[in-house]
């Protein structure tokens, strides 16, 4: 009967009005909410077969639909673990930090509102933890996108301290030309009466014409100090020099060297001041460096041994690593010079660090995640994934604000940010929420008019039929 069409069409518009008011709702509430991507409910006909003279009412459908591709503003934020995506993709979140297997959830979401939790895990406000590619103990981060096992939670406490030893030292430094040559002079031997031996209260030793010091630091942070000291020659242009450690007792040295000393021989200059490669290459062992373009101090390790001659090493009590320091003597810029000018040193510059404590934690554009150390020291710990799908609006959500595979979004495929259609990670940002009130509060109208209309087709046919009951009377 068409009168009982019309009421259950009323009936299924009911249904459909409160599915909507329902959609409606959750993006309302959801207006301030990171990320969230904003519902709608889409009506669809119900056609019923009819008789021949005839019409039955079908009603209407609802369908909800997620737009999940929609992207919100990126707004700025001063967390440094605060994460928005400019572009396409999701952060792979899982719901456990540790132990996770094949069979643990993997979720996606666009709620990159991460903060370090008591663990040291990058958690969103959801209690999602972040996925990404995590570095090996050498700092090598390798990026498996076939597989999603090779992911892993990313966690910043577990970063100790870092330091690094100094592999690298530029002088700039000058020897007055005109300085005469020592009384001492006549008396210097490297091995038996040096410059590393002199002690003016003794009288042991010889007196430097002029010294410099040179801070570096070992494997451990630890803070060494190397002299280089300078005698002149009575051979124009030439100087005796020695390279030692301060305290003396820091290295252990091979036959041929003692008191401290890493190195001994001589430096070349040419008549115009800089320093002679060719003459200090002629000399060869006599040189200080024989290569000076190539000038290196080796450092055995604490546990190497005794050192063979000529060699030095680390002291066993410092238990450091070896360690190579290549010197720069003939830059441009300056070196090492010998000008009719007071010897000076201008500037001693060296890499390396002591030990330092983790300060930040930083995440660029790629998804690298930095930690940086009080001492300068910066080590990548870990890339974030980001995921991406053929059809991202038939995602299923989740509570917080994340999303499952289903089978009309079809399979995650992993990427690094920035690449294969996956947009870049936007640092201190976040994405806003998609929802707009002005459309959401018309749509509130719209949505009550047509449930109030709806109702009224169900008061309208039942007055239809007791009319038709009242004929029988």
């Amino acid at each position: 009967m068409s009168i009982n069409s019309a009421m259950l069409a009323g009936v299924s518009g009911l249904t459909a009005n409160s599915a909507a008011l329902a959609a409606i709702s959750d993006n309302i509430a959801n207006v301030n909410t990171v990320g969230y991507k904003r519902s709608q409910v889409d009506f669809q006909t119900i056609v019923t077969g009819g008789a021949a003279r005839g019409y039955s009412a079908g009603g209407v459908l609802a369908h909800a639909r997620h737009f999940v591709t929609q992207e919100g503003l990126l707004q700025r934020t001063n967390s440094s673990t605060d994460l928005g995506i400019s572009g396409q993709g999701f952060f792979v979140v899982t719901e456990n930090s540790e132990n996770l297997t094949a069979t643990d959830a993997r979720l996606f979401t666009r709620a990159g509102s991460f903060a370090v939790d008591n663990l040291g895990y990058l958690r969103n406000s959801a209690g999602l933890f972040l996925q990404g590619w995590i570095a090996d103990s050498e700092g090598v981060i390798a990026v498996d996108p076939s597989d999603l096992s090779r992911l892993g939670s990313i966690n910043v406490g577990a970063v100790g301290g870092a330091a690094e030893p100094t592999t690298r030292v530029s002088l700039n430094a000058n020897l007055l030309s005109s300085q005469p040559t020592s009384d001492e002079l006549a008396a210097y031997d490297p091995l038996t009466n040096s410059m590393a031996m002199y002690d003016a209260e003794t009288g042991d030793g010889v007196r430097p014409d002029f010294e410099l010091q040179v801070p570096i630091s070992d494997s451990k942070g630890g803070k060494r100090t190397i002299a280089i000291s300078f005698l002149k020659s009575d051979v124009p242009n030439q100087w005796y020099a020695e390279v030692r450690a301060i305290p003396a007792s820091d290295v252990v040295s091979g036959a041929g060297l003692a008191n401290g000393q890493i190195r001994t021989g001589i430096v070349a200059f040419t008549q115009d001041g800089r320093l002679d490669v060719e003459a200090m290459q002629a000399l060869g062992a006599g040189a200080l460096f024989p290569d000076p373009e190539n000038a290196t101090l080796t450092f055995g390790a604490s546990d190497s041994g005794a050192p063979a001659a000529g060699q030095v090493a680390w002291a066993s009590g410092l238990g450091v690593a070896e360690q190579v320091v290549n010197f720069n003597l003939n830059s441009a810029a300056g070196g090492l010079t010998q000008y009719d000018s007071q010897s000076v040193v201008q500037a001693v510059i060296t890499n390396g660090t002591a030990f330092g404590n983790l300060t930040n934690i930083e995440i660029d554009e790629e998804g690298f995640v930095t930690a940086v150390f009080d001492n300068g020291v910066t080590r990548r710990i870990a890339q974030v994934a980001l995921a991406t799908f053929p059809s991202p609006d038939s995602l299923m959500p989740v509570n917080g604000n994340a999303f499952r595979v289903s089978d009309g979004s079809g399979t995650f495929n992993l990427k690094v940010p920035g690449t294969g259609g996956a947009g870049l990670i936007a640092p201190n940002q976040l994405e806003a929420s998609t929802v707009d009130l002005s459309a959401e509060f018309t749509g509130l109208i719209t949505t009550q008019r047509a449930y109030s209309a709806s109702s009224k087709i169900i008061t309208t046919a039942d007055e239809m039929l007791e009319e038709l009951i009242r004929v029988k009377r």
